[in-house]
C-alpha cells in the first residue's frame, strides 16, 4: 500500500429531518445548539459513525461500541493487551529502548482508527504512555441556519418490574422527554495530513475507504432518536492537493463551500430550499459525490 503523498481536504453536507443527531447529556439529551441557535454535532459523534461504518466494511477497529463488538474484549485495555504484536511492549519486564515507537507502529498497523484518528495508550499498571497523532482531523458539524427543536413528553406504561406490594397491579407510569430537530442542513469539514500519515502508515487505500464511509455515513445507524431515513448525506466534496503542504490552506479550501438558503423569509424543510456551490480555486480541482 502507498502512503498518501499529498494533502487532502474534504467537506460533507447532510440533512436532519425530525431526528436528534447528537444529544447533549448535560442538557437533558436535547440536540446540541450554539448560542445563535445553530445545530451542532460533535466531531466525536462523527468519528463514532465513521468507526461503525468502517467496522461494517470489515476494518479492524480499536474503539468499538460495546453493542457492536466483533471480538470478546469489553475494553480498549483488554483489546490492546490481547494483541500479540502490541501487548509485549506494555509488559514491565520489557526493556526495549524504543517501546513507544514500536507501540505506535504496531497499533497503527493493527487498527484502522488508530492509523486514521490516533489514540492515547495509557493503562493502569503499565509504565508505557504513548500518544499517537492521526492524520485525519474532523471539525464539528454546524447547521447552516438556526434549527427549531421540538420536545414531546413520553410515557412508559408497561411493567418493567412486578409491583411488590400488589403483583396484580401494574407499577407506576414513567414520564420522560424526547427531543428532535425539525429540519436542518449541516456542514462539516476536515483534512488528511500526509506528514502524519507517514508516521501511522495511512495509505491511499485507507483514504478511499474513508471517502466511502462519508458517502454512507448514516447507513446502519438508525435508532429511536434517529429513525431510518431521517439523516441523509447529500454531498461529499474531496480535494486532493499536489503537494504535502497543499496549494491552499485548509481554511481557504473549506470556505470555498457555500451553502445558502434560497429564501431567508421561508422556514426551510428540504435540501431543495438551499443552494450548494463550490468556489473554484485555481490549480485545485474538487471531486463531488452524492450521498447514499
Amino acid at each position: 500500500m502507498t502512503i498518501i503523498q499529498n494533502k487532502i481536504d474534504f467537506a460533507i453536507v447532510f440533512t436532519v429531518n425530525k431526528a436528534n443527531p447528537n444529544g447533549d447529556p448535560l442538557n437533558g439529551n436535547r440536540p446540541r445548539q450554539d448560542y445563535d441557535g445553530h445545530g451542532e454535532v460533535s466531531d466525536v459523534a462523527i468519528k463514532r459513525k465513521l468507526r461503525n461504518r468502517l467496522q461494517d466494511a470489515g476494518e479492524a477497529i480499536l474503539v468499538q461500541s460495546d453493542e457492536r463488538r466483533t471480538d470478546g474484549y469489553r475494553s480498549i485495555n483488554d483489546r490492546v493487551l490481547g494483541n500479540e504484536d502490541v501487548a509485549p511492549y506494555f509488559a514491565k519486564n520489557n526493556k526495549a529502548a524504543n517501546k513507544e515507537e514500536l507501540v505506535e507502529m504496531f497499533a497503527s498497523k493493527a487498527w484502522y482508527d488508530v492509523r486514521a484518528f490516533g489514540q492515547v495508550f495509557a493503562f493502569k499498571g503499565t509504565d508505557v504512555s504513548v500518544g499517537v497523532r492521526g492524520p485525519v482531523s474532523i471539525h464539528a458539524a454546524t447547521s447552516v441556519s438556526p434549527v427549531e427543536i421540538t420536545s414531546m413528553q413520553i410515557t412508559k406504561s408497561v411493567n418493567s418490574t412486578t409491583n411488590e406490594k400488589d403483583p396484580s397491579r401494574k407499577t407506576s407510569d414513567t414520564m420522560g422527554m424526547k427531543h428532535r430537530v425539525d429540519f436542518g442542513v449541516y456542514l462539516f469539514c476536515g483534512s488528511i495530513n500526509p506528514q502524519l500519515a507517514e508516521r501511522t502508515g495511512f495509505s491511499d487505500e485507507d483514504s478511499e475507504k474513508l471517502k466511502q464511509a462519508f458517502i454512507t455515513l448514516f447507513a446502519n445507524d438508525s435508532s429511536s432518536a434517529r429513525p431510518d431515513g431521517s439523516m441523509e448525506v447529500n454531498k461529499v466534496f474531496w480535494w486532493e492537493h499536489n503537494s504535502k503542504l497543499g496549494q491552499y490552506s485548509s481554511a481557504k479550501v473549506h470556505r470555498s463551500i457555500k451553502v445558502k438558503l434560497n429564501d431567508d423569509d421561508k422556514i426551510p424543510n428540504s435540501i431543495d430550499h438551499y443552494t450548494i456551490t463550490v468556489e473554484q480555486l485555481e490549480g485545485l480541482s474538487v471531486k463531488e459525490y452524492d450521498g447514499l
